[in-house]
């Protein structure tokens, strides 16, 4: 574009999402192009948009065309795309519409003759075409180094932003969002290297590496006219990669646009052996000088985030500058439109048919939430054997449901899915909660989740709550050393640099005795311990660490264990619910028969034998402190603090002052079922074989979802 601003171009964008920021960008590094203002349904996204990036808040689109836009970026979900396009060719203005352009092909076309008729441009968002990196690749072909391209391999992991709780984003809401969002990449870079594509043949499954999307692992075999492309779009596979494998018939090209690097191999005259040689020295050293050369371009500010996308949107006002055709035309983009939609309707119309078969009753006994965890499992389990109808709240669907059982699909942090899980329920078990992740994570699941929880209780009148929350929640290091930790020691001060794990669960269990005080919701409230047994495996961190053929203990080992078996938890738990408390009250689940220390748990399950290595507490501390100052520098949380080595190294004794009040204690101690777990011969039993015969001890549990 001219820097002459002999021309001058305002533009406004319709949507103030995550991709919205990077329009932004690429619009002020233009110096002929004057951003006019945001407009999006959600008022409060615009306006925070706006401000960031020193613009205004608009109320309609009309209105952003009414302020001087000539040029609209339309940046709102799919869905939505062609309506919006639509409506701004009529105002007279440009549009530049990310992808897909629609979700019907027919309104391509529709958006193609309204430019047409209208001598507007439309351009869509087809940004790995102008990818450097891709753009390098596209030469090599053109240049004919790699003889006739015959396939292309695209390779793709990805993982969404957190997602922080409220209306469920559209990702997770059908089940062909992955292939529209992701898929339609690799399709129009077939497209580029191979011609038009003339059919698709794809398979899609549920893995769990992203539990809220319907598929998470995806995989297509397309047949285009000069030869076959496949391609694989994962949130499973890590660490996250985006390669493109381009293979003729003189070479083979690695493309890696997450390291940003080629390497090419060829075909040369020498021996095979020789020409073998070459081409590892190639795959090994080409990556060595471009990785630090994209680096060193990243912190010059010559390589950008999303380069491709801020490269298209130049080309776009160059190309309405100098009155040519735009760089991705509505025709361009209709092609693939019709294949992405093929694909994609069709892993709608699966998941629909799956979510249709889980029907909820009007009335059921019980609701557990974290059903699919191995403690909500266990509780879904003693309550079938109890001869109780149960539902659970589960985020995906399950491949068997167990013979009495409903499942209620959805996300802690969705209050409408929470909403009806919880609407016809009696009593509700609420065992749900992160166990991984950044705060977001915890924030979502944990503290907003209980928030959806109790708001639906209340709505709903159910009869009891039975919040399931941690001893991590109290203040394990204030007091001294072999002093108790009861329900009546005070919470934990400091719970941010213990963890979120901790801090999340402090929130959830101020949360439940709040809204107990203030809106009469019946609750009890269970701390259990350090819970093992069942897919609990007793051997974690706070035992001990596993350094190769060794045990590592930080410490001298001689730290007492709040240990608690799964089913004696489960135990407590249905009896808080049969009980007649319902005013808030907190109890510990706690074995307090003995406190194993972990040399004692050592001892019982790898044997006194076995190589244990000891790390004094000063180095422990020391390590904790250097780990706190290099992550500083990352400005991130170490997991490893000085003060949560301190809580978790606190030499303290565990009881449970109120636990009669269920009645409840252990039916077997820790040792006793440690030993059945580890029979002498050192070997772990096979299963909990040993547990489930012990007397009074219930069946393995589990729920296959």
């Amino acid at each position: 574009m001219s820097s002459h601003g002999k021309i001058k171009f305002r533009a406004g964008l319709v949507g103030a999402g995550y991709i919205s920021e990077y329009h932004v960008a690429a619009l002020k590094r233009l110096p002929n192009v004057e951003l006019v203002g945001v407009f999006d349904v959600d008022a409060a996204k615009a306006k925070a948009l706006a401000e960031r990036f020193g613009t205004k808040a608009m109320p309609s689109l009309a209105e952003l065309r009414e302020a001087g836009a000539d040029v609209i970026h339309v940046l709102t979900p799919p869905h939505t795309h062609a309506a919006v396009a639509l409506e701004a060719l009529d105002l007279g203005c440009h549009v530049l519409v990310e992808k897909p352009l629609a979700v019907e092909a027919e309104d391509c076309d529709r958006i193609e003759r309204k430019a047409a008729a209208t001598g507007l441009s439309a351009c869509v968002n087809h940004s790995l075409l102008f990818d450097p990196q891709v753009r390098r690749a596209l030469d090599t072909v053109h240049s004919g180094k790699l003889g006739k391209v015959a396939s292309v391999d695209i390779l793709r992991s990805s993982a969404y932003p957190p997602y922080e709780g409220g209306p469920l984003p559209p990702q997770y809401r059908t089940g062909g969002y992955p292939f529209r969002d992701l898929g339609v990449h690799a399709l129009y870079l077939f497209e580029a290297l191979l011609g038009p594509i003339e059919h698709v043949d794809a398979r899609w499954a549920s893995l769990g590496g992203e539990p809220n999307l319907a598929f998470d692992e995806w995989r297509a075999l397309v047949q285009c006219k000069q030869g076959m492309g496949q391609f694989q779009l994962s949130w499973n596979v890590k660490p996250l990669q985006s390669q493109i494998i381009i293979q003729g018939t003189k070479g083979v090209l690695r493309v890696d646009l997450f390291l940003m690097f080629q390497a090419r191999r060829g075909v040369t005259p020498l021996p095979k052996a020789a020409e073998r040689v070459i081409n590892a020295l190639t795959d090994s050293l080409k990556p060595l000088v471009d990785v630090p050369r994209g680096v060193l371009g990243f912190v010059r500010g010559k390589v950008l985030p999303y380069h491709g996308l801020q490269d298209l949107v130049a080309e776009f006002y160059r190309s309405l500058e100098n009155g040519s055709p735009a760089p991705v035309s509505a025709a361009d983009a209709a092609r693939v439109v019709r294949w992405t939609e093929d694909v994609a309707r069709a892993a709608d119309e699966e998941y629909r048919r799956r979510v249709a078969a889980f029907q909820l009753s009007e009335r059921v006994p019980v609701l557990v939430t974290g059903a699919s965890g191995a403690l909500g499992g266990a509780i879904v389990e003693r309550l079938r054997e109890q001869g109780k109808r149960v539902r659970v709240f589960v985020r995906r669907p399950p491949d068997q449901v167990p013979e009495g059982v409903e499942v209620a699909l959805g996300d802690l942090g969705d209050p409408v899915a929470v909403d009806r899980a919880v609407k016809g329920a009696d009593l509700v078990i609420h065992a749900g909660a992160a166990m991984k992740g950044g705060w977001p994570e915890h924030q979502r699941a944990t503290v907003t989740g209980t928030q959806n929880v109790l708001e639906a209780c209340a709505k709903y009148g159910v009869a009891k709550l039975v919040h399931v929350s941690s001893m991590s929640v109290v203040d394990w290091a204030g007091g001294r050393r072999g002093s108790e930790v009861t329900e009546s020691t005070a919470y934990e001060p400091r719970a941010g640099e213990r963890g979120y794990y901790t801090r999340a669960k402090l929130e959830a269990e101020q949360l439940v005795s709040r809204c107990t005080r203030e809106y009469g919701i019946r609750s009890v409230i269970l701390r259990p311990g350090q819970i093992f047994g069942g897919r609990i495996p007793l051997l974690t961190g706070a035992v001990a660490r596993k350094l190769g053929k060794r045990w590592l203990v930080l410490g001298n080992g001689k730290l007492p264990l709040p240990l608690v078996h799964v089913d004696d938890v489960v135990d407590g738990i249905v009896a808080a619910a049969e009980s007649a408390l319902g005013g808030g009250e907190i109890i510990q689940l706690v074995d307090e028969s003995e406190l194993l220390t972990q040399n004692d748990v050592l001892h019982l399950t790898v044997g006194p034998s076995a190589g244990i290595v000891r790390l004094p507490r000063p180095i422990v501390f020391l390590l904790g402190g250097i780990s706190e100052l290099l992550l500083r520098l990352l400005k991130r949380q170490s997991p490893l603090s000085r003060y949560r080595l301190r809580s978790a190294l606190s030499v303290r004794r565990f009881r449970s002052e109120r636990s009669h009040l269920l009645p409840w204690k252990p039916r077997v101690g820790v040792r006793p079922l440690i030993e059945r777990m580890y029979p002498r011969d050192g070997e772990p039993a096979a299963g909990e074989r040993a547990i489930a015969a012990a007397p009074g001890r219930a069946k393995p549990a589990g729920l296959a979802c």
